[in-house]
């Protein structure tokens, strides 16, 4: 049998993860202001969960500086033309299908999410097309709206500690002092990470991990928040950096995506919805 378009995903995460090893760079490292968020070309709708990757990785790997991106008949109807020989990217979307009798509706206790996979082919993949000019914000103009987004998540948030985290007991995030850090996007980029792990707690959306991943789960939770901090860094407009202190969690990434060809699939979706949580996307 071939590859899944489970395993192709997962593959393809795998080799990523294992070449930016050495330097601590994830997939999810992005620092392109045109490649924050894919977005379809014609619909601007933001791509989500776990195609946010697939397509930074086809992004990075060809070297476009666009993350502009639809399927090749959405291209033609608008009169472009996907080059031959071009190679598209998978992107992947849930249909409820009915598992019942032909003429039965399909509702939640008879039918079931299947996933059904599409290509997807880069901006720069096509001719005639003219794309129209991204908007760039002042700095101040932008970190004012970031502020504000991140004000508007309601979290509990303390400064003055030596190192980030977040604290179930009295459920607050402790950050160091602004100052502590190179620069706001930094700031930012750790805040939204720990903001993540906010999202975990019982009364939220109460993510319990140790279920599906056993002695990993601590390891994945850092996996859902590193996501979480890109889905919404990318969003705000925000780049990120890899994470030296990350590296003990690697290896177990590695293994967990290994075993697991529908791991990075899950992660990625609690890390959709924690950043659905706190800022209301969808």
């Amino acid at each position: 049998m071939g590859e899944t378009i489970f395993e192709r995903v997962t593959r393809q995460i795998i080799d990523s993860i294992e070449a930016g090893a050495t330097e601590f760079r994830m997939p999810w490292h992005v620092d392109s202001a045109a490649l924050f968020y894919p977005r379809n070309a014609l619909s601007g709708r933001a791509y989500r969960g776990v195609n946010i990757l697939t397509l930074w990785l086809g992004a990075r790997s060809c070297g476009f500086p666009s993350g502009k991106w639809a399927t090749y008949r959405q291209w033609s109807d608008r009169g472009a033309q996907v080059r031959r020989a071009e190679r598209g990217f998978p992107v992947i979307f849930w249909e409820r299908r009915a598992l019942t009798k032909d003429g039965e509706e399909a509702t939640e206790n008879n039918s079931r999410f299947v996933a059904r996979a599409y290509t997807v082919f880069n901006v720069c993949q096509v001719d005639r097309w003219l794309p129209e000019p991204v908007p760039v914000l002042p700095d101040e103009e932008r970190l004012h709206a970031v502020e504000a987004a991140f004000a508007m998540t309601g979290a509990k948030i303390k400064h003055g500690a030596t190192a980030a985290s977040y604290s179930p007991k009295d459920d607050c995030i402790h950050m160091p002092a602004f100052s502590r850090f190179r620069d706001a996007e930094s700031y930012y980029a750790v805040l939204a990470h720990e903001l993540t792990h906010w999202t975990r707690a019982k009364h939220r959306l109460d993510r319990r991990l140790a279920g599906r991943f056993g002695s990993a789960a601590y390891a994945m939770e850092e996996l859902v928040a590193e996501l979480g901090a890109a889905f919404t860094c990318a969003s705000l407009g925000i780049s990120t950096e890899p994470r030296p202190d990350h590296a003990a969690y690697i290896a177990t990434w590695l293994r967990v995506l290994r075993d697991d060809a529908r791991a990075i699939f899950t992660a990625a979706g609690n890390a959709q919805a924690a950043v659905d949580l706190l800022f209301g996307m969808e």
